[in-house]
């Protein structure tokens, strides 16, 4: 947007939330449900190292930015009066890469822990403390899930009663949990990055007496594979040009530009 004066008004940064200063944060920003997408920046190098090749380190990083946008627009679409956007990032740091890639209603929460557990558990304790009444995880891997299954996952979770809400990957892991109070045992003694993840956490519900609570299964892009799955999914012409609009730019300005048998041969 410019301004009279012909200057471009910059893009303000993201509300940083710290559960540590609970006192600070005002009323408005507590919400029902926060929709919380766990997030590294995207930096060459840093991220989608799965998918280098096909893809270059730069092309990686744009197409992981891309992911986030769209799932964004997917929890922006979703919320509503008690629901809040979040992204859990790492590094601290960090903050100003999220500026144009996030929506201004967005507010960002640092993640701490080390392993991949660690980080989910801390960042539902945290959620918590801040004041949500649920926290849905969400992954930055599934640009597809539409906004509809994320408004479903807060909605199970604004039913009186404790439960464990899953949305379940179709390699054995999940693209969402979701939790009413801090189960920290839902994150421990899991097998993650392996197809025994939503088994195991499945089963760490029922030695806790959680309800479970199913949502439709979807799939990480994390490899040769599952790129290529998408680009069948987004680049089929009778997929609605509203499923993972930015993605599928990206990916249809690849193509055009350099053929697609690098990232999408056609099959024998």
């Amino acid at each position: 947007m410019l301004e009279a004066n012909g200057s471009r008004r910059m893009k303000l940064a993201h509300r940083i939330l710290d559960p540590k200063r609970i006192e600070q944060i005002s009323p408005e920003s507590i919400r029902g449900c926060a929709l919380a997408v766990m997030t590294k920046a995207p930096r060459t190098g840093h991220v989608k190292t799965r998918l280098v090749p096909p893809l270059t380190a730069d092309e990686a990083a744009a197409l992981n930015t891309c992911f986030l946008r769209d799932t964004a627009a997917a929890i922006t679409e979703a919320s509503g009066k008690n629901v809040q956007g979040i992204a859990v990032y790492t590094p601290i740091g960090a903050e100003e890469t999220y500026i144009d890639i996030l929506p201004d209603n967005f507010q960002l929460v640092p993640q701490r822990g080390d392993g991949f557990g660690e980080r989910l558990a801390a960042a539902t304790e945290d959620l918590l403390r801040i004041g949500f009444q649920s926290v849905c995880l969400i992954d930055s891997d599934s640009p597809t899930v539409p906004a509809r299954v994320y408004s479903e996952a807060a909605n199970m979770l604004s039913i009186r009663d404790d439960r464990v809400v899953l949305g379940p990957s179709d390699d054995g892991g999940y693209y969402l949990i979701g939790l009413k109070q801090d189960h920290r045992g839902l994150f421990e003694q899991i097998d993650w990055s392996t197809e025994r993840v939503l088994e195991q956490t499945m089963q760490r519900a029922v030695e806790m007496d959680l309800e479970v609570k199913l949502l439709p299964t979807g799939y990480d892009v994390d490899d040769r594979t599952t790129l290529r799955r998408l680009c069948d999914e987004l680049l089929n012409p009778n997929t609605t040009d509203q499923v993972a609009p930015q993605t599928r730019g990206f990916l249809r300005d690849l193509i055009e530009r350099e053929g697609r048998d690098r990232i999408w041969p056609a099959r024998k």
